[in-house]
């Protein structure tokens, strides 16, 4: 199994896409992130604190609520940012992307849905799921590290695109 390691530190969920010696899904959650650009035309991104990789706020969606509530939840979460949720960017379920968490042994397939919204207040503050919390000038997020998955998710953002993403 490939691991991703952090100054020798090993990672808490490493992503897969489509690796034979990857491991087999045993779970679905579904989940959210929230691509978040401010008037200088930065994006609000987080260092995760369990793989190094950066990525935009985001996480499972809690029994007992929306879709719409678990964003605002997990970006207050994660980055110290208050948002309200303006529409969606796109609906991720690729099976042959596998989300292994090595502190349970949880093997989740994605299926993330991609939202756009808007920053209503609050500071860039760090949390125990984010080591960094940036305004990253969209100049600069392709030099950042982060999985695949991510990164395509942004690009659809960044393209402006008329309709989601659906796969």
């Amino acid at each position: 199994m490939k691991r991703v390691d952090r100054g020798g530190l090993m990672a808490g969920r490493i992503d897969f896409y489509d690796d034979p010696d990857g491991p087999v899904a045993n779970s679905l959650v579904p989940s959210v992130n929230v691509v978040i650009e401010n008037g200088a035309g930065e994006i609000l991104m987080i260092e995760r604190a369990d793989n190094g990789n950066w990525a935009v706020p985001g996480g499972a969606i809690d029994l007992g609520e929306s879709m719409s509530e678990a964003a605002v939840r997990e970006t207050k979460e994660e980055t110290g940012i208050e948002c309200e949720i303006l529409g969606v960017v796109g609906i991720y379920s690729d099976p042959k992307h596998i989300i292994f968490y090595a502190g349970n042994g949880e093997a989740r397939q994605e299926f993330s849905i991609l939202l756009h919204g808007r920053a209503t207040g609050g500071r860039p503050t760090t949390s125990s799921e984010s080591t960094k919390v940036h305004w990253v000038p969209r100049i600069e997020i392709n030099k950042l590290p982060m999985d695949r998955s991510m990164r395509r998710r942004i690009g659809h953002y960044l393209e402006g695109r008329a309709v989601p993403y659906f796969d």
